[in-house]
This record gives structure tokens, C-alpha cells and sequence, in this order.
């Protein structure tokens, strides 16, 4: 029973004290683009929902590993192996080039990748309200709703001739 309460104590400690890495192009926290389902179950557990996306137009289809209380969304491409290609995340404690990325204006943040030779390719305004930034070099999309960062997206840039599904 004791060690049962010193994994529960520890596991507490890892999720309350959680913070999470954007590693663009390379992954996310530890876990690194390419790695299979089972691979994210032993670094963040049991998600809190799968779901399947299938696109017929895209010919696209994928698996989502929703992990709600910690703020984020995992994808493998379900034509690939089920391989970890991309991450939506909403995690206010998120880090970015070791800057909080959800503390940033639009700005700052175009200022940022500029630092890190990102540059900004796009800019639309979704038809849901959000304002999409895409820096297509670095695999990231953010988006913007009321002037502050709501979510972004990033992953793998597939080969040229190739499209990767980045939902958003």
C-alpha cells in the first residue's frame, strides 16, 4: 500500500507541476514526431478521449488522444502506422523557445520565431473568429481570438509532394 501512495504522491506531483515543451518540428515534451500510441500512453497515460478524424476529400485519417485536463491533443496519422505527427495545445503554462507562448501578443510572437529564423508565412481570419498565424517553415499554426492566443497547432512538415493533415 505504500507504494501505491508514493506513486500517487508522485504522480500528482508530475501533472500538477506540469509544463509543457513546444519542440517544433521535433515534438512535444518527450515524446518525439514519429513515435507510436503506445509510446504517448507511457509518457502521459491514458487519454481522456479518442477520437477518429477522416477526411475522404483529404484521403486523410487520423487518431486523436485527447488529454483535456493537461491541455492538449495528440494526432497519429492512421495511414502512417499510427504514427505521432502533430499536437493541438491550449496549455496556458505552455513554453516556447523557453517563453511562455499564451503570455503573447501577436507581435511578440512573430517576434519570437523572427529570433528563432521563423518567419511568418499566412495570416486569414477563420470564419469562427479566430485569427490564424502560420510560420509553414517551423510546422506551427496559432490562433488568436480576441487578441490572445487560444490555441495552437504544430507538427511534422511532410515531403514536398506529400500532405500531412494538420487539423485545427
Amino acid at each position: 500500500m505504500c507504494c501505491f501512495y508514493t506513486l500517487l504522491a508522485l504522480f500528482l506531483y508530475i501533472f500538477m507541476n506540469f509544463t509543457p515543451q513546444i519542440n517544433l518540428l521535433k515534438g512535444f515534451c518527450t515524446l518525439s514526431f514519429g513515435v507510436s500510441a503506445a509510446d504517448a500512453e507511457l509518457v502521459f497515460g491514458k487519454p481522456e478521449e479518442i477520437q477518429v478524424l477522416d477526411d475522404p476529400i483529404l484521403e486523410t485519417s487520423c487518431t486523436v488522444y485527447h488529454y483535456w485536463e493537461l491541455g492538449f491533443s495528440l494526432f497519429f496519422d492512421n495511414k502512417n502506422a499510427m504514427k505521432f505527427g502533430s499536437v493541438e495545445v491550449d496549455n496556458k503554462d505552455s513554453l516556447l523557445f523557453g517563453n511562455k507562448l499564451f503570455s503573447l501578443n501577436e507581435q511578440h510572437l512573430i517576434d519570437l520565431m523572427k529570433q528563432h529564423h521563423y518567419t511568418l508565412t499566412d495570416t486569414e481570419k477563420q470564419d469562427w473568429g479566430e485569427k490564424r498565424l502560420s510560420f509553414d517553415e517551423a510546422g506551427l499554426d496559432c490562433y488568436f481570438e480576441n487578441g490572445k492566443l487560444s490555441s495552437i497547432n504544430f507538427g511534422v512538415i511532410d515531403e514536398p509532394n506529400n500532405f500531412e493533415f494538420l487539423p485545427n
